[in-house]
């Protein structure tokens, strides 16, 4: 701890490993609501068994409860059985997951993941294991939500997520 309870709030987001310790920081202060872009998951990603509880705390922690998902390859995460997935339908009511549409989110090579308590971590690049991470910084959130609303209006339901009811 520093005498600057801001300096605190930063998060370490230089490799691999401090972006995965970042996303579970962030999880964890999220109350409920979470918002993540990701132009791929893979089992790196949002898939361990702590940021599974994290987001499973999240979806099922009563009204007002919500997980926005926007992921440029809904295909691959379902063929390969993302564990995420797996969650977003069993509770599709709370997990909703969109698909940029529009060429210029497509082009959009960051991932950011967004929560209610202010707190982001934003890549720039999400091939590239770096970036930024705050747990409680509504300024730095502010244009990072701004952008994320607005891909995600422009977005569409990624369909092929949803669980048949025969």
């Amino acid at each position: 701890m520093t005498d600057d309870p801001a300096a605190d709030e930063v998060l370490p987001a230089g490799n691999a490993a401090e972006l995965a310790s970042a996303r579970l920081t962030l999880l964890a202060s999220a109350r409920r609501q979470v918002d993540i872009r990701v132009p791929r998951l893979d089992d790196a990603l949002y898939a361990s068994a702590e940021d599974m509880a994290e987001l499973r705390r999240i979806a099922t922690a009563g009204r007002g409860a919500q997980i926005r998902l926007l992921l440029g390859d809904p295909g691959t995460a379902l063929r390969d059985g993302h564990r995420l997935i797996l969650l977003m339908q069993r509770l599709p009511s709370v997990i909703q997951v969109r698909m940029p549409v529009d060429e210029v989110d497509l082009g959009n090579p960051s991932a950011c993941l967004l929560t209610d308590a202010g707190g982001y971590l934003f890549q720039p690049d999400a091939e590239r294991p770096q970036g930024r991470a705050a747990r409680i910084d509504r300024p730095g959130c502010a244009p990072l939500r701004q952008q994320f609303d607005e891909m995600w209006e422009r977005a569409e339901r990624a369909r092929m997520l949803q669980p048949l009811d025969l």
